[in-house]
């Protein structure tokens, strides 16, 4: 192991200095666009060549012969004075500013020359006259920016529509025979010249002496490369294996992504190494280097083929997989279509570069590139309903989630591009085949990766936070991480699907510049320098109030009614303090935007009309602390305990323990009872009722002795029992009694009552209950006994007195009579 190290270092070094060298050669080879005399000796830009420049281009563009590479390098040299006439818009800024305002202090120019002194008037003409002077070359370069903008723009527009032509342009079928003898010739004679070229230089003299000298390290390079090449994944694949089972949880599935990555890295190395003992050999000829040139694209579109599909389709119950299969035929279809997919996508580049270089024709190249198509297409596809039959076996399909609808969309979508590339080949549509194609397979890919390493956020924010697999899963910090590198990922996959890279450039350099909000300019640098100083002022008015409320205000005499209301006035002066800074630190002028928010501020009062009304009552409350936090109030027909006092609204705990959110404006406008306001000393009022008949004297001074007794009870003032009448069942008496804490008041008037019910029975005191006296118009209803005839002598009014009977009854007694006869009070 550690020769194999110490070799391994050593590829390493040898690659870095080859490598290193070929990138300074490959620097110092470009062409730089330089701008011949674009700047003049006083520093401003030379317009005469830049006139002959733009010429140039417009010349260029309206002839439309000019190739690819030249147009880049004319909208490169556009980009480059565009950037000098950007730079000196800013020149005599700084004068200009001052200019104006000296003439802002001579006030408005009036409409009677006459009437201004001659020497305002004298001294307005001169610095009008520095002022125009200055703004000059200014304007000079606003004008010429604007210039190179619209030549700018249109370079791309006539490149992208070249772009379209070209994918769009019907070529020769590949399925026509014609084709085939020509392209057989042509591939048979770039094999015969790559023999011959390897035949040459074996047959030069100093190129052998070159191989005797380097034949000990190309040998090592050899050995080092098909090691790596042969053997690397399958060690590393053992150790992952090894040091997961020594894990559990979140753990393994860290250490194995980890692990994982060597079965990419190891191999790449080993291509590395594998050009670096070729180029030693010197045995390649130009069309032999065309192919080593690319072969690391071509080892990372397989060995990361073959990483995905490993990561991807994994056995069911292994760690944290994406796409669990408990069949190993699927599973390993799976792996193989992917695996020959990368390698496909490796060989892609090969050919396209190798017709290039060869000068193929258009039949030859539509010949031998429409077996790839042919071959990406179906393997696609096959992926394709792998997916689709995944989440057909894994769910239902009324509820299926969002990423088993996703994963459906991919699947659908492999096949259709799969299905719809080679039927396009074979028409003749090659280029339009492999812009569909291969954008897919590749787009296919980095979504792999990103899942990959969203499951690794997942399992390595568990480890770091110590939780379960399914906690790590419902966490929202990996899905916020995943977001970013989704966002990040976008210009990569613009590039994949065709964007050039100075649009991307163009683009971020519009979004570089912001947008303007009246006569303020937000940029997103401003933005990043608000949000900074705007956190850091957040962050010193939370510690603020924390240590108020913690550590300051608990050691003074206010109450915690003051207390809460200075911790939140601080937090809002903070706040505001820190969002006036962060706006004027990051350059954004108030008084430009102040008509716009003045527009706003009238539309939002309209809208936000009740919000702004709580928002101000919630600031009275805090200043005049009409309720405090952990007050007794009711108000609205709603009783409980204040929680809390927040800008728009307080909450309130009821005795049931449930919370009612009110507006702080039922508060300030509204009828509020607090029971503990200042303090916590109320009266209970406990009402008792006595049978008639019973000694009034002696049980008011039960009553007073009870009240006296207990302990919650004041005793200045002391209480008192008010006999308070006389009722219809019973002598109805009152306790009342100051309560040290009226917050005990349940409390107390169980206690007293319980002693009251214990006095009365050991006094013989009776409570009564309710008792009616009824009149029954027919008595013979309750013992069945027909009614009395009626004498047609005696009186009607007499003969109802007769029948009507007196008995008194108890409400007990009385059950059911209503049923039988028709009861009633008299």
């Amino acid at each position: 192991m550690t020769r194999f190290l110490t070799a391994s270092i050593a590829a390493l070094l040898v690659l870095l200095t080859v490598f290193g060298a070929a990138a300074q050669d490959t620097e110092s080879a470009k062409d730089p666009v330089e701008l011949v005399y674009a700047v003049t000796k006083d520093g401003l830009p030379d317009y005469r060549a830049w006139e002959q420049a733009a010429t140039r281009v417009e010349r260029a563009i309206e002839a439309g012969r000019a190739s690819d590479a030249v147009l880049d390098e004319l909208r490169a040299e556009m980009t480059e004075w565009r950037e000098l006439f950007d730079a000196a818009q800013k020149e005599n800024s700084v004068r200009i500013d001052t200019l104006k305002m000296q003439l802002s202090t001579l006030g408005p120019e009036p409409e009677n020359p006459g009437a201004e002194p001659a020497v305002l008037t004298q001294r307005r003409s001169e610095l009008t006259e520095k002022l125009n002077a200055a703004r000059l070359p200014v304007q000079e370069a606003e004008e010429a920016y604007s210039r190179a903008e619209v030549l700018i723009r249109e370079v791309d527009t006539l490149l992208r529509s070249r772009q379209t032509d070209q994918m769009l342009e019907l070529g020769p079928s590949p399925v026509n025979p014609a084709l085939w003898p020509k392209a057989f010739t042509d591939i048979r004679t770039t094999l015969d010249l790559a023999v011959a070229e390897v035949r040459k230089n074996w047959g030069s003299s100093a190129q052998r002496q070159d191989l005797r000298d380097d034949l000990p390290l190309t040998v090592l390079f050899l050995l080092v490369a098909v090691f790596l090449l042969t053997r690397s994944r399958v060690w590393i694949m053992r150790l992952g294996n090894m040091v997961r089972e020594k894990r559990d949880g979140s753990a393994r599935g860290v250490v194995g992504f980890l692990v994982s990555i060597g079965q990419v890295l190891a191999p790449m190395i080993g291509i590395f190494v594998l050009m670096t003992a070729l180029n030693l050999a010197g045995v390649l000829g130009l069309r032999g280097q065309v192919i080593a040139d690319l072969l690391p694209w071509f080892g990372f579109s397989l060995f990361g083929s073959l990483w995905l599909g490993t990561r991807l389709f994994t056995a069911e119950g292994s760690s944290t997989p994406l796409f669990d299969m408990s069949r190993l035929t699927h599973r390993t279809e799976a792996r193989i279509n992917v695996a020959f997919l990368g390698m496909l996508l490796g060989l892609w580049p090969i050919l396209v570069n190798l017709s290039a270089h060869e000068e193929y024709s258009s039949g030859t190249f539509a010949v031998l590139a429409f077996p790839a198509i042919l071959a990406g297409g179906y393997l696609l596809a096959r992926i394709g309903r792998t997916l689709r039959k995944y989440v057909q076996s894994h769910s239902d399909g009324e509820t299926r989630t969002f990423r088993e609808r996703f994963v459906a969309l991919i699947g659908r979508s492999c096949e259709l591009v799969g299905y719809a590339s080679p039927v396009l080949a074979a028409i003749g549509y090659t280029t339009l085949a492999a812009s569909i194609l291969i954008p897919t397979i590749m787009t296919i890919g980095v979504m792999a990766v990103l899942a990959l390493v969203h499951v690794f956020l997942i399992n390595l924010y568990g480890v770091l936070r110590k939780l379960n697999e399914d906690e790590a899963e419902q966490a929202l910090l990996p899905v916020l991480m995943t977001s970013i590198l989704v966002l990040l990922s976008l210009p990569v996959l613009a590039l994949i699907w065709g964007v050039r890279a100075t649009e991307l450039v163009e683009l971020w350099g519009t979004f570089q510049d912001g947008f303007t909000l009246g006569e303020a300019r937000v940029t997103p640098r401003s933005f990043l320098i608000f949000a900074l100083i705007f956190g850091v002022g957040y962050a010193v008015t939370r510690t603020t109030q924390s240590a108020l409320r913690t550590s300051i205000l608990p050691k003074t005499k206010l109450d915690k009614g003051g207390q809460n209301a200075i911790s939140v006035g601080v937090g809002y002066v903070g706040l505001f303090l820190a969002a006036v800074i962060a706006i004027t630190s990051a350059g954004i002028d108030l008084s430009s935007i102040a008509i716009i928010a003045g527009a706003l501020s009238v539309g939002i009062g309209f809208g936000l009309q009740t919000i702004v009304s709580n928002f101000v009552s919630g600031i009275i409350l805090l200043i005049e602390r009409p309720i405090s936090e952990g007050d007794w109030i009711e108000v609205g027909g709603q009783m409980g305990y204040v929680r809390d006092i927040s800008v728009r609204s307080t909450r309130i705990e009821t005795f049931d323990r449930s919370d009612v959110i009110l507006p702080n404006s039922d508060l300030v406008s509204g009828v509020v009872t607090n029971y503990t306001r200042g303090n916590s000393i109320g009266r209970v009022i406990i009402p008792v009722g006595v049978a008639y008949g019973t000694d009034t004297r002696r049980v008011e001074a039960i009553l007073l002795e009870i009240a006296e007794n207990h302990p919650m009870v004041t005793v200045n003032p002391p209480p008192n029992v008010v006999f308070q009448g006389f009722g219809a069942d019973s002598l109805d008496f009152e306790i009342r009694a100051i309560l040290s804490d009226v917050n005990y008041m349940m409390a107390v008037r169980s206690e007293i009552n319980h002693e009251i019910a214990r006095r009365f029975v050991e006094e013989g005191i009776e409570i009564p209950y309710a008792q009616r006296d009824i009149w029954i118009r027919n008595p013979e209803a309750l013992t069945g006994s027909a009614p009395a005839p009626v004498d047609p002598e005696v009186p009607a009014t007499a003969t109802t007195s007769n029948r009507l009977t007196a008995e008194t009854l108890t409400v007990d007694d009385m059950n059911g009579s209503d049923a039988e006869g028709d009861g009633g009070d008299d």
